[in-house]
């Protein structure tokens, strides 16, 4: 025991700070003789054998999982597509592999290893993997690395053979390449990283006793790049990319460090990196009570939460049951797969620590999340954003609302749109992804000045939150976002009056005389009832927007409809207030009301300067 921890210790310290890529095989002393060493030992899965005896939960998964590699035994072989991407069928790749491979493992049924083999034979005939878009080759050598190392005893050496080359040939030599280049998509703290250096960390580590050199260069390599990754979950968890690359940055960041511990039996501290601990709670504060995320960035249209294996591992790493209870409560039949088997936390009947209502999770993104109750679909919910607007995937939409109540979606985000338009990665201060409707200023719930965007560059930070059942709230300080037209801009967001309404509140210094803009996007009809009072309905339910101040605003009704090529947003409006030719100081207030079930709204309330909250 004390020579491992030396080993590791020794390990540590060559391989993580500035080793400069100058890998040798001596890094993979550590290396796990015999297969299976990826993910799931022997020693873990005879311990969930003999577990399953007396768990009825972890029976029903297994079962689930051996119906559905029943079901991929009649699976058609992949086909290659040339010149185009092949993501899809590696990930297909993965998910077959995952099942069958569980199966296999589980009951011995030769069938299961003969279909993995075919699979395997099948993706190493393609002539590529697409290295021109490296998650291709990445998350395949992630599938062929796993299945290779969980039927290794199964194959003859010309099979094996034939595999470890397909992987590296496909990709573990162009992902050499692309570290001696100094390929940004693996350095930078956004998925590429994890998917790229993780999904080639667990290919070289199933033939490592076969390509020391190679294995021991991508350990190397990938162990220098995923802490910039890591560090991105720093200081709470949040994810800069939003909740759908959420998911999958951190399943990826799971498979890594996984294959890290079973392979060579340290992760080599990446899982106590700052945040990492917490970003379990990210989803589960981030899915308002309509089950959609709190959006931003490049999200899905009305992106839901839905089952997540990965906080299985987090919750057993981190000893958290909140995480696998948040699984449990995701988890459908349907959803149950390897991952939950290979990961395996029980229900815990107990009750756990009531959650705290609201949260503020801080990082590149900034986020506050509000919410009137747990485990209530009726339930009042908002959530306000800050950051950075270079981020990732990011739109320009710094202060950004979305709000919740009664079982609906009043204001929303309306989320990314296709990839493929022309400059939609061009990101600099006027470039052409800031053209788009649905990424730049004019489609997301935040005040327009001088009918420009925000800038592109601008960082805007939460400089309060505050959590109290009669009045929570946050504040966002926006002035980087509105150079040169004002020398301050503050909003507010609240839940007031015992968290029956959302108050939103923006302060200005205005500079430069110009047009000020309050806007919220929403797929309800909306009826001005009078000039500072607009009632919304969608789903059979209202909600009532009041101006509170200044006086002489006025709403009005926008369409958020854009021609092609860009997304149409059929059925989707634009509540808004213009206020033309603003000048000095200036506080623009909007309370929004759900009707309850006793018929009433929050009607007024008292105006107060956001600095007295």
């Amino acid at each position: 025991m004390i020579q491992r921890i030396l080993q590791i210790a020794l390990l540590c310290i060559i391989s993580i700070p500035g080793s400069g890529g100058a890998a040798t095989s001596s890094e993979l002393t550590l290396l796990n003789a015999g297969h299976p060493r990826l993910m799931l030992t022997e020693d873990t899965l005879l311990e969930l054998k003999e577990q399953a005896k007396q768990d009825a939960t972890l029976q029903d998964f297994i079962e689930v999982v051996i119906q559905k590699a029943d079901a991929r035994l009649d699976d058609e072989p992949f086909r290659y597509r040339e010149n185009k991407s092949i993501l899809g069928i590696s990930r297909a790749c993965m998910h077959r592999i995952y099942d069958l491979g569980m199966a296999w493992r589980w009951t011995g049924d030769q069938k299961y290893a003969d279909k993995i083999e075919e699979t395997l034979l099948n993706v190493c005939e393609f002539p590529s993997w697409y290295p021109k878009h490296f998650l291709d080759p990445a998350e395949m050598a992630h599938a062929v690395g796993v299945g290779y190392d969980w039927i290794y005893d199964e194959m003859e050496e010309p099979t094996r053979k034939r595999i470890r080359t397909a992987l590296m040939e496909n990709a573990l030599v162009p992902g050499m390449e692309r570290y001696k280049s100094g390929y940004h998509h693996f350095t930078y703290g956004y998925n590429w990283n994890q998917v790229c250096n993780g999904g080639l960390l667990i290919g070289a580590l199933a033939i490592a006793e076969d390509e020391p050199d190679t294995a021991a260069f991508i350990l190397n390599n990938a162990l220098k790049n995923l802490p910039t990754a890591m560090a991105s979950y720093a200081p709470d968890g949040v994810w800069a990319e939003g909740l759908n690359y959420w998911a999958y940055a951190t399943t990826y960041t799971v498979f890594a460090l996984s294959a890290l511990e079973t392979a060579l039996g340290t992760d080599f501290g990446l899982s106590q990196s700052p945040g990492f601990s917490l970003t379990g709670y990210v989803p589960m504060y981030s899915a308002g009570p309509t089950g959609l995320f709190f959006s931003y960035a490049d999200a899905a249209d009305f992106q839901k939460i839905d089952s997540t294996p990965c906080l299985f591992w987090l919750a057993r790493t981190f000893d958290n049951t909140d995480f696998s209870n948040e699984e449990y409560a995701l988890m459908q039949p349907e959803d149950i797969d390897a991952l939950h088997v290979m990961w395996y936390v029980p229900r815990k009947d107990e009750q756990a620590e009531p959650l705290a209502l609201d949260r503020l999770l801080r990082g590149q993104v900034e986020t506050a999340l509000f919410r009137s109750a747990w485990n209530d679909p009726d339930a009042l919910f908002v959530g306000v954003k800050a950051g950075y607007n270079q981020a990732h995937h990011g739109h320009l939409d710094l202060g950004n609302f979305e709000l919740d109540a009664l079982g609906v979606r009043w204001a929303r985000d309306l989320g990314a749109d296709s990839y493929s338009l022309k400059g939609y990665w061009e990101y600099k201060e006027g470039g052409r992804r800031w053209n788009y409707f649905r990424l730049n200023s004019f489609s997301h719930n935040v005040p327009l000045l001088g009918g420009k965007n925000q800038r592109a560059n601008a960082v805007a930070k939460m400089t309060r939150f505050e959590s109290d059942d009669a009045f929570s709230f946050a504040e966002v300080d926006l002035m980087e976002a509105y150079a040169p037209f004002a020398s301050r801009v503050t909003r507010g967001v609240a839940m007031v009056e015992n968290r029956r309404a959302v108050l939103v509140q923006d302060e200005f210094k205005i500079s430069t005389p110009c047009e000020v803009v309050w806007g919220m996007t929403t797929d309800a009809a909306i009826s001005i009832q009078e000039p500072g009072m607009a009632v919304l309905q969608l789903e059979g339910k209202k909600l009532v927007a009041r101006i509170l101040g200044p006086s002489n605003a006025e709403f009005s009704v926008e369409s958020a409809v854009q021609e092609p090529p860009e997304k149409r947003n059929e059925g989707v409006s634009r509540l808004v207030v213009r206020l033309p030719e603003a000048k000095g100081s200036l506080t623009l207030t909007v309370l929004l009301s759900p009707q309850w079930d006793e018929g009433k709204t929050v009607e007024t309330y008292s105006m107060t300067p956001i600095e007295t909250w």
